[in-house]
């Protein structure tokens, strides 16, 4: 299933108090003859086609925005991404810190004054702005936003769900100063809401039987015991929220001696709980099966689309150096901006040495369920290492036997993104000079699944999100290794991981997702495969 997202940064301004607003913006910054531009590609598709208008927002609602800024030196942060991830580069692991980054690419405090000023103009509410100088956060009401960007909200009807949602009607408009600055408005719909990853009704057992355990796990993908992640961090982005009585089960049971995770809610955390705590509990369970003394922060956020990007964001703001995503949303349900949104989050966390694993989906190759092929974001973001599924058999010393393709893992190619150069070496003809998806691939089959503790009960669970966490459990077990070692984090991985080749890696050859099958060497269902910890961190730290 999938889930939408919103980033809440460490570095935030409180809400501003009243203050001098610029004559120019309160007498004129939103008048009509105003010169205005409009942000492209902030708009959903085809909304009358599948949806049906039900009338206006109510004129009083409050609405919360995450406003997305380009990058300064575009090109030129691409190029240090390129570098800094290259293990070939003699810039590999020369990262940027917080405050350099923003000296480099952030936007100008200038810039963001005259963001903060139109804002502050138009009634709203400045509530953060966040490190980097690329996202600022700000809030009041629909009215208040109809005017500031130039739109309007109105409320339909989704005909295939039947669920209600808000949606401004045409792209947003801003003053053609400001505009070009500005990439996305995040919070003007409320369509799309990402799902989890794993199923949200599991079966019950009687015990912890059913589902791989911890040492089954840590056996099947080479795992030493003499790395358990002990001072490494791991963040969890998450859009429901866990019970620690459960985490506390599940560690006791298996003698794991985990640290209790820490919980960081994000612009009020994610609301009651709901079905996606099987989705939380599982991402935690599984860190602590395979690195057990890993410090974990979850990220707790509004599932929206502002809440997604904020929630990124706090991670990135927190320098967080690995992080697990089991939440996502097929490329097709998303605008153009909020995706290129997300994408500059991403790209930031790469320049300052933070990795992202995300499950590429549970829908096989068909992620948007229209019949045709595609896949699930942000599995599918060029800074992100897509983790696609297997299913893992280990013999009754817990060593890995065999590996096929689990036949619910996503992968394809992306209808969005070119295919980056770290690709190019295994672009396949089906992949049309796109970003292919998956990168890599572990245990996500269902039965057996994974042994999980939730709501109150012991399980057997798999999909992609139980694959996600264990591949962000090994990067913390090789940063542990490399901090040993005197070498830098393993940062963003794609760019080392497809250098590695084939070393390392179990390779699936056998097995489909529906339109692909495995194959050798790299392929649209598995990626590169499965991970021998010992051997690929040995090759990884060279």
């Amino acid at each position: 299933m999938k889930s939408r997202l919103k980033l809440l940064g460490l570095v935030t301004v409180p809400a501003l108090l009243a203050a001098a607003v610029p004559a120019a913006y309160a007498a004129n910054a939103a008048e009509p003859h105003s010169t205005r531009a409009a942000i492209t590609g902030d708009v959903l598709k085809g909304l009358n086609k599948d949806a049906t208008r039900t009338g206006n927002i109510a004129a009083g609602k409050r609405i919360s925005v995450a406003i997305s800024l380009t990058p300064r030196n575009d090109k030129a942060l691409d190029t240090f991404v390129a570098k800094v991830s290259d293990p070939r580069s003699s810039s590999y692991g020369h990262y940027l810190t917080k405050r350099q980054f923003a000296a480099r690419f952030g936007r100008t405090d200038a810039e963001i004054k005259q963001l903060k000023d139109y804002l502050r103009a138009q009634g709203l509410t400045v509530t953060a702005v966040h490190s980097g100088n690329l996202l600022v956060d700000a809030k009041g009401t629909a009215a208040q936003l109809q005017k500031a960007f130039g739109t309007k909200l109105s409320t339909w009807k989704d005909a295939r769900s039947g669920r209600s949602f808000y949606a401004n009607d045409s792209a947003p408009t801003l003053p053609t100063a400001i505009a070009s600055l500005v990439s996305d408005v995040a919070g003007l719909n409320n369509r799309t809401q990402l799902h989890h990853q794993a199923p949200s009704t599991v079966t019950p057992h009687n015990g912890p039987g059913g589902g791989y355990t911890p040492a089954q796990l840590k056996g099947g993908y080479n795992v030493s015991g003499t790395y358990t992640g002990s001072g490494q961090n791991i963040a969890l982005i998450e859009f429901d929220g866990f019970q620690q009585s459960n985490i506390t089960t599940y560690d006791n049971n298996y003698s794991l001696g985990s640290p209790t995770p820490t919980v960081k809610k994000v612009d009020g955390g994610s609301g009651a709980l709901g079905d996606g705590q099987v989705e939380v509990e599982l991402d935690i369970e599984v860190l602590h099966a395979i690195a057990p003394k890993a410090n974990v922060t979850v990220f707790e956020g509004p599932n929206s689309d502002a809440g997604e990007v904020d929630t990124y964001q706090a991670i990135v703001d927190a320098g967080i150096p690995t992080t697990s995503i089991s939440w996502g949303a097929a490329e097709s349900a998303r605008t153009t901006s909020n995706i290129n949104a997300v994408d500059a989050v991403f790209k930031a966390g790469a320049a300052q040495g933070l990795g992202f694993y995300a499950a590429s989906g549970d829908d096989g190759s068909d992620d948007a369920g229209d019949g045709g092929t595609s896949v699930d974001y942000p599995a599918s973001d060029p800074y992100v290492t897509g983790v696609g599924g297997t299913k893992l058999t280990v013999t009754s010393s817990n060593a890995w036997s065999k590996e096929v393709a689990w036949s619910g893992g996503g992968g394809g190619k992306s209808s969005v993104f070119k295919i980056p150069s770290w690709q190019t070496a295994v672009q396949k003809s089906a992949g049309g000079g796109f970003r292919q998806v998956p990168d890599v691939s572990a245990h996500a089959n269902p039965s057996p699944g994974v042994s999980i503790y939730s709501q109150g009960s012991w399980s057997s669970v798999g999909g992609t999100s139980a694959a996600a966490p264990e591949w962000a459990a090994f990067a913390a077990l090789y940063n542990q290794q490399a901090k040993a070692a005197g070498k830098a984090n393993l940062g963003f991985a794609n760019p080392a991981l497809y250098s590695a080749s084939s070393t390392g890696f179990h390779d699936i050859t056998s097995g489909s997702n529906g339109a692909y099958s495995a194959a050798s060497g790299w392929d649209f269902t598995t990626g590169w495969g499965s991970y021998n910890a010992a051997t690929l961190a040995s090759k990884l730290l060279g």
